[in-house]
């Protein structure tokens, strides 16, 4: 058991994806369990919206280990679920009792209140702009749009609706680096 290696792996999933993940989570755990060496597969399940999926994959040695991270199927199998992922973190642990007693190298990163500001400033102004414009033709063929407070819902709708499942997820990720140091 000295020799035992574990992989902690955290995947943010984006929520229109959460189905089709958790398909692939239950056919890899299956993949890996039958892969030699393979000591078990541990699934923390999120346990809020912006929890990530916790998976610790045990082997009985570090050369097991490596083998199922360099695997053909393992590869495949990430491949196809990296289009579902907002992020994804990977730590090695050597030992099985160093994992309990060993601080989180991937404990989560925190954007800085002023980065998060500008942020969504860049990217809510111009959505501000741009949906009111858009939507305008929309008011003039539909009468019920025409009364301001009804038509100023529909253009926060349709502008929450871009922030969340559109231009955020895609835009965190293109700006993380600076996000988040």
């Amino acid at each position: 058991m000295h020799d035992a290696a574990a992989l902690l792996i955290r995947h943010q999933v984006m929520p229109q994806y959460q189905e089709d993940y958790e398909v692939w989570l239950k056919e890899t755990a299956a993949a890996c369990r039958h892969f030699p060496g393979n000591m078990g597969v541990a699934i923390i399940r999120p346990h809020g919206p912006a929890a990530p999926y916790s998976v610790l994959l045990r082997f009985d040695s570090h050369e097991h280990l490596t083998g199922w991270i360099e695997s053909p199927i393992r590869q495949q199998l990430v491949e196809r679920a990296r289009p579902w992922l907002q992020s994804v973190e990977e730590g090695e642990i050597e030992t099985g009792l160093e994992y309990w007693f060993t601080p989180s190298r991937l404990a989560p990163l925190r954007a800085r209140p002023f980065k998060q500001f500008l942020v969504t400033l860049s990217a809510i102004y111009p959505l501000s702009l741009l949906i009111p414009w858009a939507l305008r033709p929309l008011q003039e063929h539909i009468t019920l749009l025409r009364m301001p407070w009804l038509f100023g819902l529909l253009v926060v709708v349709v502008l929450v609706f871009a922030m969340v499942y559109l231009i955020m997820p895609r835009y965190t990720r293109l700006v993380a680096r600076w996000l988040f140091q």
